[in-house]
């Protein structure tokens, strides 16, 4: 990934929150503060990921448009590369750029199988590459130039109606681990601000810190308020990632559900800490 300008903004302003943040040191908005600082440091780079994965797939179906009037054209009887040129001017959205470079390589008389090659590593997405090599192969190898890429094509056409279907079947599946994970961080609020509270005032239960140190002392709730924190954070991660990968799949795709799990994770226990009185979590 390429550190842009906003990325480094992102992190310029993450610091001067945090450094902010210790103005606060003596109350329970301090961690508050220093998350927010952390998300904003992480929010570019996320952000970035997830732009890229948007354009990834809206260049697999600009492709799959290119490859169907590409066979359309070869069919016709007008060589692959002439067939190349002669769309150059047609718009494929983010492929456009690659499309006309590609033609224009050709024009120059660069051979064919050496300007997929540059096409494959300007697009850098797997699927493609493979399908531009797979062409590149056959047009060394002669025969029926057609009917190659006309399969070629239907493949491409194939894995991206399956993507779909499955993107589809399984959208029910996200909303219920989005909903799973809302359970479960309402269940670990529940314990850490009325059920402990609760034992807290028991005085034989004083003791159930594995630490040793009673339940009802600052130091005993803070140590579990903590470890509520990082243990929900952790589920939303993974569980963000699951989701992803039985979306999309791709565990790359599922780092936007991570971050929006986690992150609202963490705005929800520390902001439900500062409501209703709980300790922050040290």
């Amino acid at each position: 990934m390429e550190i842009k300008k906003f990325h480094v903004f992102g992190i310029v302003f993450a610091l001067v929150v945090v450094v902010l943040s210790f103005f606060f040191a003596e109350t329970d908005a301090f961690f508050f503060l220093i998350g927010i600082g952390i998300v904003i440091g992480i929010t570019p780079f996320v952000s970035t990921i997830i732009y890229e994965a948007k354009i990834d797939n809206e260049k697999e179906e600009m492709f799959l448009e290119f490859s169907r009037d590409l066979v359309e054209s070869v069919k016709t009887g007008t060589p692959i590369s002439k067939s190349i040129v002669n769309m150059k001017n047609k718009p494929y959205g983010v492929m456009t750029p690659h499309i006309r470079k590609l033609a224009n390589q050709i024009s120059m008389g660069i051979p064919l199988s050496q300007a997929l090659v540059v096409l494959s590593k300007d697009v850098e997405t797997r699927s493609i590459s493979r399908v531009l090599t797979l062409i590149g192969q056959a047009e060394k190898a002669g025969g029926d130039i057609g009917q190659i890429l006309e399969s070629v094509a239907g493949a491409v056409s194939l894995s991206d109606k399956l993507k779909k279907e499955r993107k589809s079947t399984i959208s029910s599946l996200v909303v219920q681990g989005y909903i799973i994970f809302l359970v479960f961080l309402i269940i670990i609020l529940v314990m850490e601000f009325r059920i402990l509270p609760m034992l807290s005032g028991i005085t034989n239960l004083k003791t159930i810190s594995t630490s040793g140190v009673p339940l009802g002392s600052p130091t005993g709730v803070g140590d579990f308020s903590s470890a509520f924190l990082y243990l929900i954070l952790i589920q939303g991660f993974f569980s963000g990632l699951a989701v992803g990968k039985l979306s999309e799949g791709s565990l790359k795709a599922g780092i936007k559900h991570s971050f929006a799990l986690m992150v609202g994770a963490f705005l929800i226990s520390t902001g439900a800490g500062l409501i209703f009185g709980g300790s922050a979590p040290a």
